[in-house]
Formats: structure tokens, sequence, C-alpha cells
């Protein structure tokens, strides 16, 4: 394995989340919607909703890492389909210029909905480049949550790999790990299941290889996490969803990385719906990492927020709200 380069600094801008929350009071090393806006305008702006980013259902997280004088940037994601993530593009002012690859954490509509625009935005503002979008292969395969019923509701697709190259992309389709971006960003192969508690997405299925049927998939084997190496700090680990159970994929990010100390969290736990039975287990195994940052979203849940406030407090728990931007 190649070495994870740390980076100076990495800022973390939120693109698209389930929530919005320009009220709550953030730390320092956090700024909200309503804070950048005030700052970009000098306090020349009027509060009206405009302005406004759309909270919705999915995540997107544009993502760069600083060392020395060269920046590098990606896309971790695009959230749930193009308007949303066009509007707050717009309203944030966000650059997407620089963005230089697009990582899908798994095959979801919810944050792949956006790809195809995305990268016509993304290709708009650098003046046509190809745009290396890595994926695995069981992503592209066709879903649906089974109800107690029985009734099969398919999921949307995710743009499929044509698609995906007539807008620009260059897709890497593997399910082997990845270390990108001059070093600086370790996007994770498949990850291990080795927990006793976490059991993945008991309701998900996908379509047989002959198209004609559907076959339980509870393990989301797609699913892969990013980490950055902070300097000074330690890793940060970037996992959309958590559908191989958060304490998986620290576990296999510690592994991946014995020397580095693990920093902080920042993603979806999907710790909501029939897995809120396994946030008393989750929150004592989160204990022993000792993370400094715990930024929690998109699937986490107000139940397992409320659970992981009370075990970690404000000091270490700064959920994701759109339009926030974190600093490391």
């Amino acid at each position: 394995m190649i070495a994870l380069e740390p980076a100076d600094a990495v800022d973390v801008h939120i693109l698209v989340d389930n929530v919005t929350d320009n009220l709550s009071s953030v730390p320092r090393f956090v700024e909200t919607e309503f804070a950048a806006l005030g700052r970009r305008r000098r306090g020349k702006w009027v509060m009206a909703g405009r302005c406004l980013c759309c909270a919705a259902h999915g995540l997107s997280c544009l993502i760069t890492m600083q060392r020395g004088t060269h920046k590098r940037t990606f896309l971790f994601d695009t959230g749930p389909e193009d308007r949303t993530f066009e509007q707050n593009v717009s309203r944030l002012a966000a650059d997407l210029a620089p963005v230089e690859a697009i990582v899908l954490s798994h095959g979801h509509w919810d944050h792949a909905g956006a790809a195809l625009r995305a990268l016509d935005l993304i290709r708009d503002r650098n003046g046509g480049g190809e745009i290396p979008y890595y994926a695995h292969p069981d992503m592209f395969r066709t879903r649906a949550l089974k109800l107690p019923s029985g009734t099969m509701v398919p999921m949307q697709d995710v743009p499929g790999i044509d698609e995906l190259t007539a807008h620009g992309a260059r897709v890497v389709n593997t399910t082997e790990p990845q270390i990108i971006l001059d070093n600086l960003v370790y996007v994770s192969g498949e990850i291990p299941r080795v927990t006793a508690f976490e059991h993945g997405f008991p309701e998900q299925h996908r379509r047989t290889p002959d198209g004609q049927g559907w076959e339980p998939d509870p393990l989301t084997r797609d699913e892969r996490f990013v980490a950055v190496n902070v300097a000074n700090k330690g890793l940060v680990v970037f996992t959309a969803c958590s559908h191989a159970g958060v304490i998986n994929v620290l576990e296999h990010a510690k592994a991946s990385f014995p020397d580095l100390p693990l920093y902080g969290v920042v993603g979806g736990l999907h710790l909501a719906g029939t897995n809120e039975k396994i946030i008393p287990q989750t929150i004592d195994a989160m204990r022993a990492y000792d993370l400094a940052v715990i930024a929690a979203g998109h699937c986490t849940g107000w139940r397992a927020m409320a659970a992981l406030t009370q075990a970690f407090g404000d000091q270490r728990l700064a959920p994701l709200a759109v339009g926030k931007r974190y600093t490391f």
C-alpha cells in the first residue's frame, strides 16, 4: 500500500444533506450557510428564501486538500437529483472548476441522482476536461426495498457507465482500493464485516443476474469510504451512509492505516429505522476510537443524534447540515 500523504488542511463543504440548520451554534472549525453568506457579501444581503440552500434526502460533499501551495479537490457523492445539487452549488457559490474526480460511495439514488448534472457543471467550468469517476461494479445493479407485505419497491438506478462516459466521465470501475490525487485521498475497497451487531440493510434486494427476479442484498458490498490524512491530527473518514456499519468502517480504516490515529468521521451513520436498535452497541463501540470530531448527518436519524450528543457532547458532535463548511 502506498503511503497516504498528509494534507496541511482539509476543507469540506456540504452541498447536500437532509437538514438545514443556520441557528444552532457551531464549533470554531465549522461555518454555517448564513455565516458564509454574510462573509461573502460583507453583511450587504437581505435574508430571504431565494438566498438559501435546499435540504434533501441525500449527501454531497465538496472536499479540498491543501498541501503546501497546492490544492486537490474532489466530489464525494452528488445527492438525489439535479435541481437540489445545482441550486445549492449556485447559492453557496461553490467553485466546481477545481474538481478533479468524483467518488461515488455506493449505488443508491440519494447519492448519485445528480451525477450526470454534476459532471456537466464541472466540465462547463474546467474547459470540458474528462473527470475520473470512481465506482464499484455492484453499484450498477437494480435494487428494491421489500415491504413487510412482500411488495418490492424499486429504487431508481444510478447512472450507468455509458451515460457517465457520455457526460465526460472516465469510469474507474473496480472492487480494489485506490489512492488518488497525489496520494492524498484513499478510496477503500470492499469493507469487511467484522462486528456481531451490524447487519446492513435487511430490506434491500437486487435483481437476479437473469433480470427476472429478486435476491437479498443486505450487505451493500459496493459501499466504500474515503479517508484523508490531516497533518498532526490523523485520519478523517468519510462514510456516506454506513450500510456496512460505522464500526466496520472505522475498523477497516484503522486496519488500513494502523500507524495513523483516527481523528474524525463525517457522513451518514444509518442508525435510523430498523437500525435504531443498534444505537447503544454502536455508541459503546465508538468510544474506543476517541474521535475528536463526529460530523454525523444524512441517514443518521434523530434518535441516534440525541444518543450521540448525550455520549460525546457538543465538543465532539458537530452535526452536518446543508451549506456547512468544516475545516480540519
